[in-house]
């Protein structure tokens, strides 16, 4: 299920549920945000893209337009609406009937918007009480938040990273990662 607090881009989405075979098993709430071919474009182009290193992805912009109240929503998408569901509502009664739930959340938080390196930070908070209100669940009915961490800190992009090394030293630790989105290599350090 993907809930509301969540941007989407149409294709990415679309092209996943197909890969993966999950077309009746998945859910996604009408008041995601959408991504638009102007989002990716504006991102790439803007003035985040050399300051800080975005992704490109449109995620911002589309973040931004939200705040604006100008995003185009998940339910206004025809090719969507088969997979269109209540997910605050499908979440929260999967909670009251006794049933274990798991919200994941994604990125770290230090570039949540709110608590990272300002400005060298992502387009939203993405600590565990903002995936809380991303799905539609009172954090209060959140029993155990499990971190999920490498042994080392990486990063994409510019932004401040304590105890930097070198992309050969982070090679020769076995630290050399490519991100997923991008393809650049990630920036490595210990944890300080």
């Amino acid at each position: 299920l993907v809930g509301p607090g969540v941007v989407v881009n149409p294709e990415v989405f679309l092209r996943e549920v197909e890969e993966t075979g999950i077309e009746d098993r998945v859910g996604l709430d009408p008041q995601c945000a959408i991504i638009e071919p102007k989002h990716i474009a504006l991102d790439r182009r803007g003035h985040l893209k050399e300051k800080i290193g975005t992704t490109g992805t449109g995620t911002g912009p589309c973040n931004a337009d939200r705040a604006m109240r100008t995003a185009k929503m998940a339910r206004e998408i025809p090719e969507l609406k088969p997979y269109i569901k209540d997910v605050p509502l499908l979440v929260n009664e999967a909670l009251d009937g006794g049933e274990d739930v798991i919200l994941e959340g994604t990125q770290g938080t230090y570039i949540s918007l709110y608590h990272g390196g300002y400005p060298y930070v992502t387009s939203n908070d993405v600590c565990a009480a903002a995936i809380c209100s991303d799905v539609g669940v009172g954090p209060t009915r959140v029993t155990d938040v499990v971190l999920v961490c490498k042994a080392y800190v990486t990063r994409v992009g510019a932004g401040p990273l304590e105890g930097e090394i070198s992309g050969e030293e982070a090679k020769r630790r076995g630290w050399d990662e490519y991100g997923t989105v991008t393809g650049r290599q990630r920036r490595a350090a210990p944890f300080n």
